[in-house]
């Protein structure tokens, strides 16, 4: 293992453009046309080809969306967690699999993680269970379904692989909906929920002092002061508020709860602080929450296991006519008549 890791250690590389790169060879092998799905994400092969270039997670999103989509495959970012080397990931796996224990892994992936992808914040959360919570950072949520379900998956095939055991989680939730996918309750061991409130995997509190099988405490200390000095010197790019508010929002449509009162209270702001803040970006609340509505309904509308009754449920509104009315608002089109011109 030592040698491996040596091989990174002249620098601190960013595992993003990770994913997209998984996705390009995925597509390359299925004879997919990559070259005009790359130029649709703002991308290149030299991008692709280029093991240290930077892909701009936003970049990285539309891809896979295209090659998800090029390849009829809803779950691409859950298929492509499954078998790649973990050692890709860089760093970040050297670090959690010198650490002594797991429980001193969730906390480097915590703090170091940002480092890896800057659209992810990872927060490890002790009470009665242990919660591993992924948040979007400066991108919307609801554009997120693949790299969020790559990220979870792979992060759950990293602690089997430095465990060498084959861990299950007590829970696992995602924001996005989608119908149940039973490949994935069998991969997580427990029935996953969508829908959520929060993208997060929960484990047992037992699985702190689980020891880490490759647990090397030399190279482990070597890897976090290199880590450390990134940390030091490396200014991140933090969302704009209102993607904070967006993904604030995404979770209390279903429940009726997308109030700006509501919304404030859950990013501890005053109501007034809120309105201001968006004004200061040229935003309203209202006009962002019909924005946002109206982009889910038309994602929602491709769907076509969600009845328009669901949809108009996930969005917040009481009935199918108040959804209706909406929509004709904003498109001219019925829902339905949405739907059949896709």
């Amino acid at each position: 293992m030592r040698n491996s890791a040596a091989e990174h250690l002249e620098a601190v590389p960013s595992a993003e453009g990770g994913m997209t790169r998984l996705a390009f060879a995925c597509a390359l092998e299925k004879k997919i046309d990559v070259d005009g799905l790359l130029r649709k994400a703002g991308l290149s092969r030299t991008q692709i080809e280029d093991p240290d270039a930077r892909i701009s997670v936003r970049s990285q999103i539309l891809f896979l969306d295209l090659i998800a989509k090029a390849l009829d495959d809803d779950l691409l970012g859950f298929h492509l967690s499954q078998n790649f080397d973990l050692r890709m990931i860089g760093l970040l796996y050297y670090v959690l699999a010198s650490s002594e224990t797991l429980g001193e892994a969730l906390g480097r992936v915590a703090r170091y993680s940002s480092i890896v992808n800057e659209g992810f914040r990872v927060t490890v959360r002790e009470g009665k269970e242990i919660d591993v919570i992924l948040e979007s950072v400066g991108i919307p949520r609801r554009l997120n379904r693949h790299q969020i379900e790559f990220s979870l998956a792979t992060f759950m095939r990293a602690c089997r692989e430095i465990t060498k055991l084959r861990l299950t989680a007590n829970h696992v939730r995602f924001i996005h909906r989608r119908s149940l996918p039973t490949e994935m309750n069998s991969f997580f061991g427990c029935e996953v929920e969508f829908g959520a409130e929060i993208d997060q995997v929960t484990f047992s509190r037992s699985i702190l002092g689980t020891t880490v099988a490759s647990a090397d405490p030399y190279l482990n200390k070597l890897l976090i002061k290199q880590y450390e000095d990134v940390l030091s010197h490396r200014k991140l790019d933090r969302n704009a508020f209102a993607l904070t508010v967006e993904n604030a929002i995404v979770p209390l449509l279903p429940h009726g709860k997308a109030q700006a009162s509501e919304v404030a209270r859950k990013l501890g702001v005053t109501q007034r602080t809120l309105a201001r803040r968006l004004a200061s970006e040229g935003l309203t609340f209202v006009g962002m929450l019909q924005e946002l509505r109206s982009d889910l309904a038309k994602r929602d509308l491709a769907d076509k296991d969600l009845s328009i009754t669901k949809i108009a449920w996930l969005l917040g509104y009481q009935d199918v006519s108040a959804f209706t009315n909406a929509f004709k608002r904003w498109t001219g089109m019925t829902p339905r008549a949405a739907r059949q011109g896709l």
